[in-house]
């Protein structure tokens, strides 16, 4: 039965990183603001991502990483409101959950930090040889083709921890994502954004999830005000790109698109972990009516460069990367 009761309390479910409790307490902040809102209360929720923080990233296997535990405690009613960094999410909603609202992204893009001191640290100018963080195959995939001399090192935790490991000069240099660096005030650490031609982001990077029951009216109609209907287009399409290329949100896949008045350009890149192979593409098309109801034509546009990229060989290296993993 559809519930549509109001919150006595409305209860948030969130990882434990600086980051992710950022988010939820923005959430919480914009819901507080409406009238007559709820009490809200944070719930903390350990992730399987989170126990195994030393793990590679390259070498899990499964779906869920940082949002399994999550979805549960919300399909199981112990928590009313899900809030998840995008990228994370599966492409499929599990059963009886949606994503009520996608917030306004924020900067999509990843960038490099260097060493404490080093300003002026790009890409380019790191020594052959230097040590690179980053825990995403996407990411160390990307590098290795921009620099094969470069070696790309392993990096887990949350932000704080990898700029500490950083500034312990256990690495030269760090890739992280712009967002979550504006979102914690730490965006003078960024010494070189990365340009999504050549670095594309992970799908749906910089954009909030919002994910309830879908038979609850009432958390549902509290999470609408903060829709975003051009970040829904932008990240319908590049999840459309990633489902249909079989791509999970691990996988060295990388996709941006951005809507410029009535108009979405999608562009999308597929690497091998090595760097020595990759494919992209782009497409640009012209979105009908309302950005509220323009979601089939974004699929459609994700659907589409993916027909492209398949055709070009991506299939191909999406398998070899799974079974070397």
């Amino acid at each position: 039965m559809a519930s549509s009761r109001v919150h006595g309390t409305l209860r948030i479910g969130s990882r434990g990183s600086a980051l992710s409790l950022w988010q939820a307490r923005w959430v919480a902040a914009r819901i507080s603001d409406q009238p007559d809102s709820p009490v809200v209360e944070i719930v903390v929720i350990e992730t399987r991502g989170d126990r195994l923080a030393d793990v590679p990233l390259s070498t899990v296997d499964g779906r869920g990483f940082f949002t399994s535990e999550i979805e549960r405690a919300l399909a199981e009613r112990k928590i009313d409101l899900a809030v998840h960094s995008l990228k994370d999410l599966a492409t499929e909603d599990p059963a009886g959950l949606l994503i009520a609202a996608v917030t306004e992204r924020e900067d999509p893009r990843d960038v490099l930090v260097g060493a404490a001191g080093a300003a002026g640290a790009t890409i380019d100018a790191l020594a052959p040889g230097a040590r690179v963080g980053t825990s995403s195959l996407r990411r160390q995939a990307f590098l290795r083709q921009w620099r094969s001399d470069l070696e790309p090192c392993d990096l887990r935790g949350n932000v704080p921890t990898r700029l500490a490991k950083l500034d312990a000069g256990d690495y030269d240099a760090i890739i992280l994502a712009a967002a979550g660096l504006r979102r914690l005030g730490l965006a003078a650490r960024i010494t070189e954004v990365l340009d999504p031609e050549r670095f594309p982001p992970a799908p749906g990077q910089g954009a909030l999830a919002l994910q309830t029951r879908g038979d609850d009216q009432a958390t549902r109609a509290l999470v609408r005000a903060l829709e975003h209907p051009a970040t829904r287009c932008e990240i319908t399409a590049e999840r459309e790109l990633l489902a249909a290329v079989a791509g999970g949100c691990l996988a060295p896949v990388g996709a941006l698109a951005r809507i410029d008045g009535q108009r979405l350009r999608l562009s999308a890149k597929v690497a091998s972990p090595d760097g020595r192979e990759q494919v992209s593409g782009e497409v640009a098309i012209e979105v009908a009516g309302d950005l509220a109801n323009a979601i089939t034509d974004c699929r459609a546009a994700g659907r589409r460069l993916a027909a492209i990229l398949l055709e070009r060989g991506a299939g191909e290296i999406l398998e070899r990367a799974r079974s070397g993993r």
